[in-house]
């Protein structure tokens, strides 16, 4: 049943970074774009290893997270890896597909194990990381490019 659930989830995110692409093609030209098959079984996903981060490791499946535009990508977080206190200049929406990622935002930490969904809205300085015990496989798209800018804690 959680494999399910955490299935579920990850289509559903899927189906607004395609839909929300579909929307934005419609409203330029007047009507829907085809959108071509997008479709990466886990054994053909590409793993890199983010530099200076620690471990991290990333696999695009659309754009890249590093680059710039959109992208949707799945992301490997160490079990124990804490980020420093951050926020993203666009909304961040993210899946947790196994482990449990969590965030401390106003100094109020929320758990998000497999099967969660969060979108992290714009401009909102936080804490986050992987727990311990078991790597986070985490499912994240953007409109635009990823970024993470440190800010000092008030």
């Amino acid at each position: 049943m959680k494999r399910i659930a955490t299935a579920l989830l990850f289509l559903a995110a899927a189906g607004i970074a395609t839909s929300s692409l579909a929307h934005d093609t419609k409203k330029k030209t007047g009507k829907a774009a085809a959108q071509p098959l997008v479709s990466f079984p886990a054994a053909d996903l590409k793993w890199r290893e983010l530099a200076g981060t620690g471990g991290i490791k990333v696999a695009d499946v659309r754009g890249s997270i590093t680059g710039k535009g959109p992208y949707d990508a799945f992301v490997i977080f160490p079990a124990g890896k804490d980020n420093p206190y951050h926020l993203h200049t666009q909304n961040l929406p993210t899946v947790v597909l196994k482990g449990t990622f969590y965030a401390v935002i106003d100094g109020k930490r929320i758990d998000y194990p497999a099967g969660s969904f969060y979108n992290l809205p714009a401009n909102m300085p936080h804490y986050s990381g992987c727990a311990k015990g078991e790597d986070c496989l985490l499912f994240q798209y953007q409109a635009d490019h990823f970024d993470l800018v440190q800010v000092e804690k008030k």
